[in-house]
């Protein structure tokens, strides 16, 4: 009897991956601002540049979740404001970076400027991204219980470490083939500004809901 329910238990535990990290996939693999990111990176400045920005983009959105997980969704429940705050600060930032990318193969900025985020500047980023607020508190929401907490936030956060990284590396190696495609520096400056364009459209339905939620 005891072994029974033990073998049930570990049943039932190990079946809670596949929903958790089909959602990992499916959020991790879809057009959004890090894989467009990921993708101009690895155009512009091939894979190996691109990978300290996919390193920081892998270990800062788990740790946003893990900290959504902990309690901080829950200060989001207790102020709003602020949570509207960090929405308006990373669309800000956004709107920054779409211009950055659309100009990353212009011929006036200098071979300084022209440089891929860091591991600090894409771990960071996250915690100004939108959609990446919405995934992270959607997963807690939605994969967790109480009975079971702890174990299922490691799982969502495992999804993300290894689903996400070769998700994002699809999107990196991609922007490197298309590299090998888009010989012509006009080519490549009309791809920057058309992932810019990308980039802003993506921020705007945040920005209309949330001003149609404020009136």
């Amino acid at each position: 009897m005891n072994i029974g329910i033990r073998v049930w238990i570990k049943k039932t535990k190990v079946e809670i991956y596949i929903p958790i990290y089909l959602f990992c996939l499916s959020s991790s693999i879809t057009p959004g601002p890090n894989n467009i990111m990921l993708m101009t990176s690895g155009l512009n400045f091939g894979i190996r540049k691109t990978i300290p920005h996919l390193l920081g983009i892998n270990l800062g959105f788990p740790l946003m979740v893990a900290a959504v997980g902990f309690g901080l969704g829950h200060i989001f429940l207790l102020y709003p404001i602020l949570h509207t705050t960090i929405k308006f600060l990373g669309a800000g930032y956004l709107l920054f970076l779409a211009w950055k990318i659309a100009n990353s193969a212009s011929p006036k900025l200098s071979n300084e400027q022209k440089k891929p985020l860091t591991f600090f500047q894409a771990a960071i980023f996250q915690w100004l991204n939108p959609k990446a607020w919405v995934i992270a508190i959607g997963a807690i929401a939605t994969f967790t219980t109480v009975g079971d907490y702890d174990y299922q936030l490691l799982v969502i956060l495992s999804g993300y470490l290894t689903v996400g990284a070769l998700s994002m590396l699809f999107w990196s190696l991609l922007g490197a083939f298309l590299q090998r495609l888009i010989s012509n520096q006009k080519h490549i400056r009309y791809f920057n500004i058309s992932m810019g364009i990308v980039l802003v459209v993506s921020v705007v339905p945040m920005l209309l809901t949330e001003f149609k939620s404020s009136i």
